[in-house]
């Protein structure tokens, strides 16, 4: 029987409607997560895949029954990062900045809301809650848009544990983002790759190592930041000198790339040769929106191209295994 690489992939799709291609996907390869934006890069438009709660909640009951059940994530940080919005029906969700003011009784409030409705509408795993701490408030992807609970990185771990417990009793899954931590950065990762050596501080890197465990879901998605002392030529989520060490420290933990499509590794070697290299690195699962390119039609492809690695020797079969095994823990514990 043939591996089911399919599990290395959480893909996305324009429209309400599961396209005939990531049916046909799943079916041959399996298929780890979809994941679902409401904003469409490609019109422009609030016309992806999110109309109202009803429709929501039925498009993940339909995902969740392709072959090898696939996993349904979203991006609800809060603020301006939040698929679900409030205009269409959805819980309101303050951005990290302004949750973190607010009483320890209202955050609760808040995040109960919020993950009991994630639950209910049928996502697996929410990509948050962001620990990067505030070091750089121009930030443009994290300072400046208020995607950073604070400065103070003890009240960015005080906020991680109340997300964490909201989810744990909800059943909703959490990935820390984003490793090794980007606060300080100068560069948008949407467009450029970002270069934090001079901006990583030790006390950001722990705090992954120290809360990943801890937290429902035990997942960390991995920045396409460049860190020269680890690896002088390859963003972490290619680097397996970089994706090496979190390993080292987080053994059991989910590792999933932060969007295979932007532009730093569009111009470097664009997705097919970027996602091999990332399970190359030992990446656990590769994010590919679909939403920045319309890169549909290429995702059977890449996964054969991964299962030919795994075949021929170039991709070690024993780690790929390893991965598609944490995937499937995942699985059975978010059912």
């Amino acid at each position: 029987m043939p591996m089911p690489v399919g599990e290395l992939f959480i893909l996305g799709f324009y429209g309400k409607v599961i396209p005939p291609w990531l049916k046909e996907f799943a079916a041959r390869f399996g298929l780890g997560g979809v994941i679902l934006f409401d904003y469409s890069c490609q019109t422009r438009r609030y016309d992806n895949n999110i109309a109202s709660p009803a429709q929501v909640q039925s498009l993940c009951a339909e995902i969740a029954a392709l072959p090898s059940g696939p996993m349904v994530f979203i991006d609800q940080e809060g603020g301006l990062v939040r698929r679900l919005k409030d205009g269409l029906g959805f819980a309101p969700l303050p951005s990290a900045k302004d949750f973190n003011r607010l009483a320890t009784a209202e955050k609760q409030k808040v995040l109960a809301a919020s993950y009991g409705e994630l639950r209910r509408l049928g996502f697996s795993y929410n990509f948050a809650p962001v620990i990067d701490v505030d070091y750089n408030a121009d930030n443009p992807n994290i300072g400046r848009v208020k995607r950073s609970y604070s400065a103070d990185i003890g009240e960015v771990e005080a906020n991680a544990r109340l997300v964490d417990a909201a989810a744990r009793q909800a059943g909703v899954g959490l990935c820390l983002k984003h490793f090794p931590g980007i606060g300080g950065a100068n560069v948008d990762s949407h467009l450029e790759f970002m270069d934090i050596s001079d901006a990583l501080r030790p006390e950001q890197e722990d705090l992954f190592y120290t809360l990943a465990p801890q937290i429902y879901g035990d997942a960390v998605l991995v920045s396409h930041a460049i860190v020269r002392q680890w690896d002088e030529r390859n963003p972490m989520t290619l680097s397996s000198g970089g994706i090496g060490r979190l390993r080292g420290r987080l053994p059991e933990t989910l590792l999933i790339s932060d969007d295979m499509q932007m532009q730093g590794l569009q111009k470097a070697l664009g997705t097919h040769a970027a996602s091999l290299q990332a399970i190359g690195a030992g990446m656990d699962m590769i994010c590919i929106g679909n939403n920045l390119f319309d890169q549909e039609q290429e995702m059977a492809a890449i996964a054969e191209a991964i299962a030919a690695g795994v075949a021929g020797g170039a991709l070690d079969q024993a780690a790929v295994r390893q991965s598609i095994e944490r995937v499937r823990r995942r699985k059975a514990l978010l059912v």
